[in-house]
């Protein structure tokens, strides 16, 4: 029987006023020294700094617990203190960090409150600490709590592996889960399961990640639903909704419009080596979204094979499905099959002689309304069904020096003309 270690036995008052960090702390360490245990938060409102999580230390929070961030930016510590520059290390900070910890879960009922702690010193001088980060850590449990009003990213592993992530909660701040690893030290077996997602930002994202499954979860975002930035093997998307508008405010642009459903953008925010391979996305539901699904990739990355099985997107508001390669070379394979696309788009999105310009970070309305293509070696759309509400004069399918593309089944509305529905650039 594993031994419990209340904080308010370590003298926390949890009366939503005083500073507890140090008597959470205290608790903590005092569960490691014992080989491990259970630290409880009971109900109560406890104010904090960093609390340092250990080896073999479950944090469990209490039904009515609540953890809740101090609005005090200095009393947060860093997981990367050598990184170069206040502001690198700065980005590292954490409510809650562990680091070089193994076995170490973060459960119950309870409430970790981030408090939206505002750091004129942050990142676009707004950002404060991050939720939970573990670095360099493996064996990392969070689950069934919920977190509020993150200064910065709710869930931030780094460089860390064997992660689970189930049955969690997130209302508001930036990006709900973002993982990432680095060129040299990817992040391995990570689970992101049976989860609600409300964010501001991204709701999903992360870079150098070998083996994730996100699977079963709810997808509520003022920017993108799952947005990766790098490389990743052996990635599994499956049975998820994702909608819009988002519920909580992007907090450096003050609007709810979502995004992309699912983006795969490898080094389009920076150079990344590596490659994006074998990724499946099925069983996707999405509605209200400016574009369901967008992938390219730059210089530094590649893009192998994606696949894609029964997606239904409703209420796309601005874009094709695109796949396109602006690196030195195409994306291998791209297979959708069983997707069913309705577009709604806005009066400026429609019937323009748009060009194809090389993307930023987002998308933007293409030479074509259903599927986009642009230098792959092989696409394949397979019972594929394309609706849009009214009229537009721009070919439903192109493909720019597209290898091979294989056409079976494409289902289109009665008013398209089918000689000019599938072009090849």
């Amino acid at each position: 029987m594993s031994l419990t270690f209340n904080i308010r036995d370590f003298g926390a008052i949890g009366n939503g006023r005083t500073n507890d960090t140090e008597d959470i702390n205290r608790a903590v360490a005092a569960c490691h020294r014992a080989g491990g245990g259970q630290v409880l938060v009971p109900p109560g409102v406890f104010i904090t700094g960093t609390v340092r999580l250990l080896s073999n230390v479950t944090l469990y929070l209490d039904a009515g617990a609540t953890l809740k961030g101090s609005d005090d930016p200095s009393l947060y510590e860093t997981a990367r203190p050598e990184a170069k520059g206040p502001m690198r290390a700065n980005w590292y900070r954490a409510m809650i960090l562990a680091t070089d910890a193994h076995h170490v879960t973060i459960c119950g009922p309870g409430t970790i409150d981030g408090s939206k702690v505002h750091d004129p010193h942050g990142e676009e001088k707004m950002r404060g600490p991050h939720t939970i980060i573990p670095a360099d850590s493996s064996h990392i449990v969070i689950r069934d709590i919920t977190i509020i009003d993150s200064a910065n990213y709710a869930i931030f592993p780094v460089c860390s592996d064997e992660i689970d992530i189930h049955n969690v909660t997130v209302q508001g701040g930036w990006d709900a889960f973002h993982i990432r690893g680095t060129a040299d030290r990817w992040c391995k077996n990570i689970t992101v399961t049976n989860c609600r997602f409300f964010s501001g930002d991204d709701c999903i994202a992360g870079t150098w990640v070998e083996n994730i499954v996100i699977d079963n979860c709810l997808l509520n975002s003022s920017c993108n639903a799952i947005r990766w930035i790098g490389p990743a093997r052996d990635m599994l998307i499956s049975r998820c909704v994702i909608f819009g508008p988002g519920r909580h405010p992007h907090r450096t642009q003050d609007r709810f419009n979502t995004l992309i459903g699912i983006t795969l953008q490898p080094s389009a925010w920076s150079n990344m080596p590596g490659e994006l391979d074998r990724v499946q996305i099925n069983d996707i539901t999405m509605h209200n979204v400016m574009c369901p699904l967008m992938c390219f990739v730059k210089p530094q990355s590649t893009i192998g094979r994606i696949e894609v099985n029964r997606l239904t997107a409703t209420g796309v508001y601005q874009a094709a499905c695109s796949f396109e390669s602006w690196a030195d070379e195409a994306i291998g394979e791209v297979v959708l099959r069983n997707v069913d696309l309705s577009f709604a788009l806005k009066p400026e999105n429609v019937g323009k002689d748009f060009e194809v310009t090389e993307p930023r970070h987002g998308s933007r309305p293409l030479p074509v309304w259903g599927v986009y293509a642009r230098r792959v070696g092989k696409v394949t759309l397979q019972d594929v069904r394309l609706h849009l509400e009214g009229g537009d004069p721009r070919p439903v399918v192109r493909g720019d020096e597209v290898g091979e593309m294989v056409v079976e089944n494409l289902r289109l509305p009665a008013w398209v003309d089918q000689a000019g529905a599938v072009v090849r650039g």
